[in-house]
C-alpha cells in the first residue's frame, strides 16, 4: 500500500521550521503533499499562488513532495481527493498541542480512514512562526535563517 501524506497548512510564509517537517515527513511516506489552505482565522500576507510558487521553489530537491492549493474545503476532502492516508501536523509547543489535538478530534470524526501523525519541531526551529517572520518583513529585518531563499527572493520585489 502507498502510503501519502498531506501537510496542511496556510504557509504565509513558510519558513524553515516547515521546511524542516517537510523534510523529515518526506522520508516517512512514499509521497507527500503540501497543502497550502487559505486561512479565514489569518489575515494574509502573501496570496495563495505567491505561497504555492514560494514552496514549490524551495521543495524543488524533494522529488517525491508536491505542492496543491486549497480555499474552500476542509483537508480531509484534499486528503481523499488526493488519496492520502495519513495527515502530517507540525507541533513546535504545547499551544501547537492543544490547538492539534482538538482539530484531530473532528478530523477523525470526518474521515476516520486518515490517521494524524504529529512531527515535534527540531528544537532549533521552535521558536520561528510564520506570525514572527510576517513582523519581521513589516519591519524591514534581516530574513536570513527564518525562511527559504524563495521568500526572501519574494520579499525583495
Amino acid at each position: 500500500m502507498t502510503k501519502i501524506g498531506l501537510l496542511a497548512g496556510s504557509f504565509d510564509p513558510i519558513t524553515v521550521g516547515h521546511l524542516d517537517i517537510i523534510r523529515r515527513a518526506s522520508g516517512l511516506f512514499d509521497q507527500l503533499i503540501v497543502g497550502v489552505f487559505y486561512n479565514k482565522e489569518k489575515a494574509g500576507l502573501f496570496d495563495i499562488e505567491t505561497r504555492e510558487r514560494m514552496i514549490k521553489e524551495a521543495v524543488a530537491d524533494m522529488p517525491t513532495v508536491s505542492v496543491v492549493t486549497s480555499s474552500g474545503e476542509l483537508a480531509v476532502e484534499v486528503a481523499r481527493r488526493y488519496g492520502a492516508t495519513h495527515l502530517v501536523r507540525g507541533l513546535r509547543n504545547a499551544t501547537d498541542f492543544d490547538y492539534e489535538a482538538n482539530l484531530e478530534y473532528f478530523n477523525r470524526h470526518l474521515a476516520s480512514e486518515l490517521e494524524t501523525v504529529y512531527l515535534i519541531a527540531s528544537h532549533a526551529y521552535q521558536p520561528v512562526s510564520s506570525s514572527r517572520v510576517r513582523e519581521l518583513i513589516y519591519f524591514g529585518a534581516d530574513l536570513d535563517g527564518f525562511v527559504p531563499t524563495s521568500v526572501i527572493k519574494e520579499v525583495e520585489k
